[in-house]
């Protein structure tokens, strides 16, 4: 393989990581619009996103995982191909975190009253924003390894 092989890969993983980010954004997106339809919720809408969110993510991940692969047999870098894996056990991470938040931000709209949901939200958010610091960091690092070739 010829290091622009090398270099379209490397072009490929980020333009994923775009598109899973976009995939977020529509995700949250789609729950806001859900909760304005309660107290009844047009839940059916709401499935078929969940669905369409999923297959969204599925995509990109197994395309991410081809890209590890090539990266440690093809290229000899297993250094890229443990960002990757790191990457990806945070991303399935920040997907559970945020499934999580979506639930509890529906019980706080449904009973006002239980401030508990509140505090959880707050937890959860927190949790994201560290989940988000350390991908961001993954980023980083695969990024400065990757470009160590140029």
């Amino acid at each position: 393989m010829v290091p622009s092989d090398f270099k379209a890969q490397i072009q490929r993983f980020y333009h994923l990581q775009s598109e899973r980010i976009e995939t977020y954004r529509l995700f949250e997106e789609g729950h806001e619009a859900y909760l304005r339809t309660g107290p009844h919720y047009d839940f059916d809408h709401y499935k078929q996103l969940v669905h369409e969110i999923t297959q969204a993510f599925n995509g990109i991940s197994k395309e991410v995982l081809e890209i590890k692969g090539r990266l440690h047999h093809d290229f000899d870098r297993p250094d890229l191909s443990e960002h990757i894996e790191k990457l990806q056990s945070k991303e399935k991470q920040k997907l559970e975190l945020t499934a999580k938040l979506q639930l509890v931000r529906q019980q706080a709209q449904d009973h006002p009253e239980d401030e508990s949901c509140q505090e959880k939200i707050q937890e959860i958010k927190h949790e994201i924003i560290k989940n988000k610091e350390a991908l961001s960091e993954i980023m980083q690092d695969f990024k400065y390894d990757s470009e160590e070739c140029d």
